[in-house]
């Protein structure tokens, strides 16, 4: 799992200079291929999943998720987009997602994508033996609406191993001490889904693709975590993450 977490981590990497506007999204998911088959010697668990074409997720501004890359759609100035990537090597799997933000991004928009990973990482900080699934889910929600925005709670985190989507399942809402307790080695996913306005969703006619009901941005991060004995593991955490910790 460190080593399936490690090389997903590096095509985020790879993608940093590369998401920017006027690219398509269907670039970004052949480009991403490419390095995972070829560079990495990897496979991209994502395709083929549930009879999905594509290796990657691609969703942009009310785009909550599973967005669809497609060669028409172009990315371009003061877009938000989260890649949503997955990752098997030597028979584990990684889950991962990042938000980038393209040229010049109007300030509320910086600010859910912050907050959105604020929230992320209160959940994570959380994670450790004797915590329950309950506590995570309450501390991301709880920042998330203190900040004004709505948890979507039609989709949420998930055990991960040897296949993708494994129990338990990791809500990003809840009430302290209830649900599952954490225990040493277990893996799962961090992933909330906040949106700017009202929680409701709606999937679009393509079957993939879900957007905010009210039209307002949405944001989502994502990382697969490890249980310690003492504590947690970021098995998917980011260099300039890695970095700005070491600095804090």
């Amino acid at each position: 799992m460190r080593e399936s977490g490690r090389l997903l981590a590096a095509v985020f990497a790879y993608l940093d200079t590369k998401v920017v506007a006027g690219v398509s999204t269907m670039q970004i998911n052949d480009w991403v291929e490419r390095y995972i088959v070829d560079e990495l010697q990897a496979r991209p668990a994502s395709k083929g999943q549930y009879g999905y074409a594509y290796v990657l997720n691609s969703s942009i501004n009310r785009v909550v998720c599973h967005g669809v890359p497609s060669a028409t759609q172009f990315l371009k100035n003061g877009d938000i987009v989260n890649l949503d990537i997955t990752l098997e090597k030597n028979g584990y799997i990684a889950d991962s997602s990042k938000m980038y933000l393209i040229g010049e991004v109007s300030a509320p928009a910086r600010r859910l994508v912050d907050q959105t990973y604020q929230a992320m990482w209160r959940g994570i900080e959380l994670v450790r033996p004797g915590t329950t699934l309950g506590d995570i889910g309450h501390a991301i929600q709880r920042h998330a609406e203190a900040q004004g925005y709505s948890v979507v709670r039609e989709y949420c985190g998930h055990g991960i191993g040897t296949e993708m989507h494994e129990a338990p399942q990791v809500l990003h809402y809840g009430r302290p001490g209830t649900g599952e307790i954490l225990v040493p080695g277990m893996t799962f996913t961090i992933e909330p889904m906040i949106n700017q306005g009202k929680a409701k969703i709606r999937t679009k006619p393509d079957g993939w693709t879900v957007v905010t009901a009210d039209k307002k941005l949405s944001a989502q991060w994502e990382h697969t975590v490890a249980v310690t004995e003492t504590g947690y593991e970021v098995l998917t955490l980011r260099d300039e993450e890695r970095a700005a910790m070491a600095v804090s």
